[in-house]
């Protein structure tokens, strides 16, 4: 098949998605092990056309892996409980400074740069204008929270006026005091609060494996009931709990579908979106494939 050809055959794969999704709230959760310089760029990109056909995109973003070395250079140990990073105010101070100051900004610019004529990113924090509302989850990790309330007015408001928001989980109580938010459920709740069509977790893993050491044995799709089975069965890997225990809850809540991908393929978020294909695992509320 010609190049041209082949371009408009996926041209005219897209149509019928880029329908369905224009003007619906799609969050893109990106975590931590997942961001690269190039793959970001792809992921801009990507943003940025599923912005320009009306796809309503807001980009999550964790960061644990470049915590821990900043924690690591300044000589404090990462401990974690649970899966959760104990968080004392030295701690705390340094996921700010990396998810707020670092890894946020470099994700704002990245987008820009991909729009100069016409940059859209914003970034913005959990504490920016009350948006994410924490409540503390248990006084051994210290300042780690939960979300208790989200102001998605925040985001529509951005998203109306045609930006294209970018979060770290940076969460506060109501008298202001910051708290460490895990940065899967900020994005599910995030989407439930948005009355989101698809949440998409970005990883370093090809979506849900019946082994973890074998690719092909990807899960390609389950409904949020079987993949509560899986998780209260031991079935699946502790790392992953976190995302699916998110992406259950998330459709429950009442987002369309979520989706675990690839971060690492290069625009997986555009194949997931836009395309027959598809990649990673897909979790519904019921069955309708």
């Amino acid at each position: 098949m010609s190049t041209a050809a082949e371009t408009a055959r996926v041209l005219v794969e897209a149509l019928p998605y880029i329908r369905r999704f224009a003007g619906k709230s799609v969050v893109v959760k990106l975590g931590g092990a997942a961001i690269d310089a190039e793959l970001d760029r792809a992921l801009a990109q990507d943003v940025l056309l599923l912005r320009s056909v009306g796809v309503r995109c807001v980009l999550v973003h964790g960061g644990g892996p470049q915590i821990d070395s900043l924690m690591r250079r300044m000589g404090k140990e990462p401990e974690f409980r649970d899966g959760l990073r104990v968080t004392d105010s030295e701690t705390l101070e340094i996921v700010r400074m990396v998810l707020v100051g670092k890894i946020n900004r470099d994700l704002v610019g990245t987008i820009n740069r991909e729009s100069p004529e016409d940059p859209v990113a914003v970034g913005v924090s959990g504490e920016d204008g009350g948006l994410l509302t924490a409540v503390p989850r248990e006084s051994v990790l210290g300042f780690v929270g939960d979300v208790s309330h989200v102001r998605a007015s925040v985001l529509h408001r951005l998203l109306d006026e045609g930006l294209a928001p970018v979060v770290s989980t940076i969460g506060a109580d109501e008298l202001g005091q910051p708290y460490n938010i895990n940065a899967d459920e900020a994005a599910r709740a995030i989407a439930v609060a948005m009355g989101a069509e698809k949440i998409v977790y970005l990883t370093a893993a090809p979506g849900l494996l019946e082994d973890v050491d074998d690719e092909a044995s990807l899960v390609p799709r389950l409904t949020s009931a079987e993949l509560r089975e899986r998780i209260e069965d031991d079935s699946v890997s502790a790392g992953m709990i976190p995302k699916l225990r998110a992406c259950a809850d998330a459709v429950d809540g009442g987002v369309g579908s979520a989706h675990i991908i690839d971060g690492r393929v290069p625009h997986a978020l555009l194949i997931e979106v836009l395309t027959d294909e598809g990649i990673g695992t897909m979790v519904k509320r019921e069955k309708s494939w």
